[in-house]
C-alpha cells in the first residue's frame, strides 16, 4: 500500500513547507494557477463564466471549489489497484490553501466522514492560509449585474438533470444550470441538451456555466483511476460557487431518481466499484451540513428522491419534447468503452445499452415514453439469449436475481434500503424509500421480461 498526500500551490511563490500527517506518503504538488495568474483545471474557467453575469462567489465558497478540485485530482490520478492493499481503499491525504484556516480545521471531522462514505477511502486533511499575494481570489469584475437566477440546477447531460431542468424551466423558474464535464463525449450531450432547452423556453432567462474539470494523466503517478467515486463533491462544490454568488438562500437542485440515489447492490458482490453513492442521502445531508457549518446559505435539495427514473420520465412537465430529445442525453456508465467494439456500426452508439444506469434508462423510457430512440450497442435485450459471462450479460443477470429475491422475501426490502449507508436522517422517509426501491426494480423487470441471460 503507497499513501499520497497531495498540497494544492497558489502559484510558484506559494513555497510554505507542509509536512504529511502520514509518513511515508508520495508527496505531489498540484499548482493551481495558471499561466494567465488565475485558477486553473476548470475553476478560472466557472468564475469567468459567473463574471460575465455580474456574479461573484465568497472567498470560502472558492476555497470550498479549491477542496473538492485537490479531492478530484487525488481520486482520479491515484490507483486503487497500485495504491491499495486491497485493490480498493486508499489512504490520500489533501493539503489545502484557504482563506480561512481555522473554518476549515474546525470541519476536518465531518469532511472526512463526508468523504470517506463517498469514496471509500481514508482522507486526512490540512488547511492553511493562502500565501499573501493569493489572499483574493475572486476576480475583479466592473461588469453589471445581468443575471437574477432564482436557483442552482446541477445539469450533467443524464436523463434525470434533463428531466429536472424541463421541470424548473416549465414551472417559472430561472436557474443556472452548472456542467462539470473532463471527456468529450460528456461535453458533447451536455450543449446538445443545453441548446434543446434554449430553443425550448426561448423567453426563459438561459444561463449555463460549464466546467472543463480534470487534470494530466501524469499529475500523481502516471495512472487514472477510472472509478471516480468523488465526481459529485467537485459537482456540489460548482455549484455551492453559483449559488453564493447568487446570494442568499439558494437552493441547489440535485435532479436523481430514488432508485440510483439509493443504490442498493444488487447482489452480495456488487460492493466497492460498482456501488456508487454521489447522491445518497447520507452524503447529501453531510454536505448540507458542511455548506450550513462554513456559512454557506445554499442547500441541496432532490426533489425527486421518492420517484422512479420511469416516474420522472412520465410526470415530466413537457413529455412531448422528452421524447423527442432524450436520445441525446447521457445516461451510460462507461460510454468510452464503445471504441473497443469489433463492430465499426457498434463503436457509433455510446451507450452499451446493457450496464446497470442503461437497463435503468431503458425500462424508464419505456414506462414514461413508450418509445426509446436512443441507439445502442445491445439493440435488441430480446433478439438472442445474452451470456451472463460477459459484460453484457452481468449486469441483466444481477438485476434479474434481485427481482427475484425481493419478489420470494418483499419484506427484505425493509432492510435492503439500509445497505449502501445509513438513513438516519431520513427516519420518517423509510416507507417512502422502500417503494422506490420496490418500484425502481419493478420497472426494471419489466422491460426485462422474456429476456434470457444464461452462462455459455
Amino acid at each position: 500500500m503507497t499513501a499520497h498526500t497531495v498540497v494544492s500551490r497558489l502559484g510558484t511563490a506559494d513555497r510554505e513547507s507542509v509536512t504529511p500527517a502520514i509518513p511515508g506518503s508520495v508527496i505531489t504538488e498540484v499548482n493551481f494557477i495558471d499561466g494567465y495568474d488565475r485558477l486553473d483545471f476548470g475553476l478560472g474557467q466557472a468564475l469567468d463564466q459567473l463574471n460575465e453575469l455580474g456574479l461573484a462567489p465568497s472567498e470560502r465558497a472558492i476555497d470550498l471549489a479549491l477542496l473538492a478540485a485537490t479531492v478530484t485530482a487525488a481520486d482520479t490520478r491515484i490507483s486503487r489497484e497500485l495504491a491499495s492493499q486491497d485493490a480498493w481503499t486508499r489512504e490520500i491525504e489533501v493539503c489545502v490553501p484557504v482563506s480561512e484556516p481555522q473554518t476549515w480545521n474546525e470541519v476536518v471531522p465531518l469532511l472526512r466522514t463526508t468523504l470517506e462514505f463517498l469514496t471509500g477511502d481514508k482522507w486526512k486533511l490540512q488547511f492553511r492560509s493562502r500565501p499573501n499575494e493569493k489572499a483574493q481570489l475572486v476576480p475583479a469584475t466592473r461588469n453589471l449585474r445581468i443575471a437574477n437566477p432564482d436557483c442552482v440546477c446541477l445539469f450533467s447531460g443524464g436523463l434525470d438533470s434533463f428531466i429536472g431542468a424541463i421541470d424548473l424551466f416549465a414551472a417559472g423558474s430561472t436557474p443556472i444550470l452548472i456542467s462539470h464535464y473532463w471527456d468529450g463525449i460528456t461535453s458533447q450531450h451536455q450543449r446538445v441538451c443545453a441548446e434543446a432547452l434554449k430553443q425550448r423556453f426561448p423567453k426563459a432567462a438561459f444561463h449555463h456555466v460549464r466546467a472543463h474539470v480534470g487534470f494530466p494523466k501524469d499529475t500523481v503517478d502516471d495512472s487514472v483511476e477510472d472509478t471516480l467515486r468523488g465526481r459529485s463533491f467537485m459537482f456540489f462544490a460548482l455549484a455551492a460557487l453559483a449559488a453564493d454568488a447568487i446570494g442568499g438562500d439558494v437552493t441547489i437542485h440535485v435532479p436523481e431518481n430514488g432508485l440510483i440515489s439509493l443504490n442498493v447492490p444488487l447482489d452480495p458482490l456488487r460492493i466497492g466499484a460498482l456501488s456508487t453513492r454521489t447522491t445518497h442521502p447520507f452524503y447529501m445531508a453531510r454536505v448540507n451540513q458542511l455548506l450550513a457549518t462554513i456559512g454557506l446559505r445554499s442547500s441541496l435539495s432532490n426533489q425527486y428522491r421518492f420517484q422512479t427514473k420511469g416516474a420522472m420520465a412520465k410526470r415530466c412537465a413537457d413529455t412531448a419534447f422528452l421524447a423527442i430529445h432524450a436520445r441525446n442525453t447521457m445516461s451510460c456508465s462507461s460510454p468510452g468503452k464503445a471504441r473497443f467494439a469489433k463492430d465499426e456500426l457498434q463503436r457509433q452508439p455510446k451507450h452499451c445499452g446493457y450496464c446497470v444506469p442503461c437497463l435503468i434508462r431503458r425500462a424508464a423510457l419505456l414506462e414514461g415514453c413508450g418509445d426509446d430512440w436512443t441507439p445502442y450497442q445491445l439493440a435488441d435485450l430480446h433478439a438472442q439469449t445474452i451470456r451472463t459471462d460477459r459484460a453484457e450479460g452481468s449486469h441483466i443477470r444481477s438485476f434479474q436475481l434481485a427481482i427475484s429475491r425481493l419478489r420470494s422475501h418483499p419484506a427484505r426490502a425493509r432492510m435492503d434500503i439500509h445497505r449502501p449507508g445509513p438513513l438516519s436522517d431520513h427516519l420518517s422517509d423509510l416507507d417512502a424509500y422502500r417503494e422506490v426501491y420496490v418500484d425502481g426494480l419493478e420497472e426494471v423487470a419489466r422491460l426485462l421480461d422474456g429476456v434470457k441471460a444464461e452462462p455459455s
